[in-house]
């Protein structure tokens, strides 16, 4: 297999997978939601969504399932400017039907617009094991197995230095909240990231997609500790929509809001893009649990407290 010289990433998180194996400059086209690392921003777009991202998260959320339903994807590709660059590799992924184009219509692109000998890589990744997983694979179809192994090995020793750090400090029950109206649980490695900073978390088994919760099964929990997390969304944008929280009757009863540690990350940059900076998000997990054994370990702007 001849080494593709030419890749396009539709998603975040394997632009950052194949910059993180020094791939930049192969890199001839990527998603309209790539911003990771800094270099990448100016390369041509290939994706854009069929809706409007903004608003509120029920609206949001109306909106995706309306598309969904009629069997659509929720992104469109650019074909003019996919048979403009012509590339020998695209990552996509069929993990999620909302976070990025979908492989079927990728795999129709390629059919349409490109030649039989461009190369499509989907990763599914559910937890950590498959994050790992996914990095080697794009490591294999770029021939840059050792750079992927160098890779995991990194990331491998901070995640075993954090749990070393975390393993005798008390651990309180985590809520994380992937989306507000309606109210859904983190899933996938949301679990693992928070067993590795040393909490709590029962709403969603490692693997398990993000479950619609009830507002009785989050008072029953009794939450010590909430970390607001939704996907896709930056911080601003979600402090926009914090009332769909804060409005609840039942919203105030809850222990961590009473004791003031309800926490708002950047879903968009860390927890929602199974890449890299996962680890990244376990140490944001870790400085906002045990703020004294891990003060420093998270990224400037990661989170505020709400």
């Amino acid at each position: 297999m001849r080494t593709p010289e030419r890749i396009i990433s539709l998603l975040p998180s394997s632009t950052e997978i194949l910059c993180s194996l020094g791939l930049r400059d192969r890199l001839v086209g990527v998603s309209h939601e790539c911003d990771f690392p800094a270099e990448v921003l100016g390369l041509p777009v290939l994706t854009e969504p069929k809706l409007d991202p903004h608003g509120s998260s029920a609206t949001i959320d109306a909106r995706v399932r309306a598309i969904v339903q009629e069997g659509l994807s929720v992104y469109r590709i650019k074909t003019e400017v996919l048979q403009q660059l012509q590339p020998d590799l695209i990552v996509t992924q069929d993990q999620c039907e909302v976070c990025a184009v979908s492989l079927p219509e990728v795999e129709e692109a390629v059919r349409c617009f490109l030649t039989p000998s461009v190369q499509v890589v989907s990763l599914k990744p559910q937890r950590l094991s498959d994050i790992w997983q996914d990095i080697r694979q794009v490591g294999q179809a770029t021939g840059q197995e050792t750079a992927a192994e160098e890779v995991l090995r990194g990331l491998k020793r901070r995640l075993g230095k954090l749990e070393q750090q975390t393993r005798h400090a008390p651990r309180p029950r985590v809520a994380c909240i992937e989306w507000l109206d309606p109210l859904m649980a983190g899933g996938n490695w949301v679990a693992e990231l928070v067993e590795i900073a040393g909490g709590e978390y029962s709403f969603a088994a490692a693997g398990m997609q993000s479950p619609k919760i009830t507002w009785q099964a989050l008072v029953e929990y009794q939450p010590e500790v909430i970390v607001v997390m939704p996907c896709g969304c930056k911080i601003s944008q979600t402090q926009a929509d914090f009332s769909a929280l804060t409005a609840h009757p039942q919203w105030y009863a809850l222990p961590a809001v009473q004791a003031q540690k309800v926490f708002v990350v950047d879903g968009n940059a860390y927890y929602n893009r199974p890449g890299p900076r996962i680890v990244e998000s376990a140490e944001i997990m870790a400085e906002i649990l045990h703020p004294e054994e891990c003060a420093g370990l998270a990224p400037p702007d990661a989170y505020v407290r709400a």
